[in-house]
């Protein structure tokens, strides 16, 4: 629970209010929100050769245990793999 305080200066009153979380979903930020420099979490099936040497040519790391790669958001974009974006917490 989050509590916060409210001053209405009319009445001269501080009013105390409570916030409850009622439920929890993932969520991934727009693209326009993330630093072209960030390092992202990617996707990418053992079978999609293709768009794993994409990934490799374009300076992505593999992680093994996390099962993901690692590569700088801009170069993510330039190939169009915004998709694949991994939350860290899903990880």
């Amino acid at each position: 629970m989050c509590v916060r305080y409210r001053y209405d200066e009319q009445r001269q009153k501080r009013l105390k209010t409570g916030e409850l979380i009622v439920g929890e979903t993932d969520w991934l930020p727009p693209a326009s929100e993330k630093q072209h420099d960030s390092v992202v979490s990617l996707r990418v099936a053992a079978f999609e050769r293709e768009v794993r040497e994409q990934v490799k040519r374009a300076g992505g790391v593999w992680k093994p245990e996390r099962r993901v790669w690692e590569l700088r958001y801009d170069q993510v974009v330039l190939l169009g793999l915004e998709e694949r974006i991994v939350a860290a917490q899903s990880i």
